[in-house]
């Protein structure tokens, strides 16, 4: 489960503003992502909105010899189990650091970066 930040803002006395902070978790529920979303909520910090990487390490999607060169069934592997790409310093871990992320949405998530960010 990831969390999300949120401020409150409450009026106190004398009209000043009060704000706190509360951890508010953020669920993905199983089966009801689509790969679009999967990607956007837990993969775009690090791979980016064009799938090149934002973080030192992190593997460029659109690379032809980058992780979108292996079949279907590896990939899905090593998203749910988490990987170590080569020359990285840091690995993923599984499913993105999101737990309530189902087979399904590894799938709709893989089928959607395959669309998005084809091989050049």
């Amino acid at each position: 489960m990831r969390a999300t930040k949120l401020a409150l803002a409450t009026l106190g006395l004398g009209g000043a503003a009060v704000v706190a902070l509360a951890t508010v978790p953020r669920v993905v529920v199983a089966g009801t992502a689509t790969g679009e979303s999967t990607y956007q909520f837990s993969c775009v910090a690090c791979h980016g909105a064009d799938g090149a990487g934002v973080l030192p390490g992190v593997p460029d999607l659109t690379a032809k010899d980058g992780p979108l060169a292996v079949p279907d069934e590896v990939l899905i592997k090593r998203i749910a189990e988490g990987f170590q790409s080569p020359g990285s310093p840091m690995a993923m871990p599984p499913r993105g650091g999101n737990p309530g992320l189902s087979d399904e949405d590894i799938k709709a998530v893989v089928h959607y970066m395959r669309q998005e960010f084809s091989i050049r």
